[in-house]
């Protein structure tokens, strides 16, 4: 149970931390969504949910936090 929980908090820690890579908040962005869809689609697939689902919303917070962050 705690792998279930501990393999996508790390995942999403992980996403977090790299979403603020960039220069300009173009890059930032589109960084932060790519990386957002890998471990959305990764987070829904071990909690039984639909990879597809967790990309698309992962992407899209990804993309967001990429683009207000700061370089």
């Amino acid at each position: 149970m705690i792998r279930k929980l501990l393999v996508p908090f790390l995942l999403g820690s992980l996403a977090l931390g790299l979403a603020g890579c960039g220069y300009s908040p173009g890059t930032r962005a589109l960084t932060g969504g790519a990386i957002g869809a890998g471990a959305g689609a990764g987070i829904a697939a071990a909690t039984g949910g639909k990879p597809a689902t967790g990309a698309l919303i992962g992407g899209a917070v990804g993309a967001i936090g990429g683009a207000v962050t700061a370089p």
